[in-house]
């Protein structure tokens, strides 16, 4: 899962388990968001690859923010990191100089704790997170698989410190007792500095190939983040929504399904220095308009 290629190709193998959508038959190439900010009563933002890669905000990102929101554009972030609590989402976009305020950010974790209910979820976690934001009752699960046989459900909120012996035993867990697994960012991958790092969705997916049976993923392109965006524009149009992202299966794919338009971003992100033509026939997913940057 280190190229373009092999991730197009393993979000394809799971394309069965994604929403359908009716996207354009065509798109056609943009020089800038100026040139469709006429289309649009709200940009939606994917985070990594469009405004940042890793803990680096990308260039000209935060200006082209600031720009349309003084020719009166709605702005959201919607993204698919779950290991921030909503309040550290937001300082962290604040810290990258994006000027965002609370409600312009919604991530998978905030639509996950939306639809969490209260029995006892072991919680895969990065280190840092202190999951005060979590009102169910919860367990941190590590190495001991004592913890995985005791809890009710699993949470998988990050990667971090995940490793391929405590998937192991969290299929093992799940093998003897069927319960729950929540993932909190179905994302297969994310674009990094120095590369893409494996996410949730990654091991969800592998869960549900291995016949696990209650695997519910949350974050693009699934349906509750988009929900949650159109809840906090009220009375606008689906087609006057624009999303803007890197990523074909989730970010195009999540939005077409809803009714927006797209924007499929190609320097920064799944698709750095790739020719994306070949990718959008084979998926047959075509974004509505395509840029090098935002």
């Amino acid at each position: 899962m280190d190229t373009a290629a092999t991730i197009f190709d393993r979000y394809e193998a799971v394309r069965h388990r994604l929403p359908s959508a009716s996207p354009p038959a065509r798109t056609s190439q943009i020089a800038s968001l100026h040139d469709i900010a006429a289309h649009a009563d709200a940009f939606v933002f994917d985070a990594y690859g469009v405004l940042n890669i890793g803990e680096a905000a990308i260039p000209g990102a935060a200006q082209r923010l600031r720009e349309l929101r003084e020719i009166g554009c709605q702005i959201r972030i919607l993204s698919n990191a779950a290991s921030y609590t909503h309040t550290g989402a937001v300082t962290k976009f604040q810290k990258l100089g994006m000027g965002v305020k609370d409600h312009e950010i919604i991530t998978s974790r905030d639509a996950t704790l939306a639809h969490l209910d209260e029995r006892l979820w072991g919680c895969i976690a990065a280190p840092q997170d202190n999951l005060s934001d979590i009102t169910a009752p919860t367990r941190r699960l590590v190495d001991d698989p004592t913890s995985y046989d005791q809890v009710e459900g699993f949470l998988f909120l990050s990667t971090e410190v995940w490793s391929l012996d405590r998937q192991a035993l969290l299929e093992s867990a799940l093998s003897k007792r069927p319960r729950p697994v929540i993932i909190a960012n179905a994302d297969l991958v994310a674009p990094r500095e120095h590369g893409f790092s494996l996410e949730p969705g990654y091991f969800g997916h592998q869960l549900a190939d291995r016949g696990i049976q209650d695997v519910r993923f949350f974050g693009k392109p699934f349906p509750a983040v988009y929900e949650m965006v159109e809840a906090s524009l009220p009375n606008l149009s689906p087609e006057r929504i624009i999303m803007c992202g890197d990523t074909l299966h989730t970010d195009i794919l999540g939005a077409a399904s809803r009714g927006w338009q797209t924007v499929l971003v190609e320097k920064d992100g799944l698709f750095s220095g790739q020719d994306t033509g070949a990718y959008l026939c084979q998926a047959n997913l075509f974004p509505t308009w395509r840029l090098s940057r935002i």
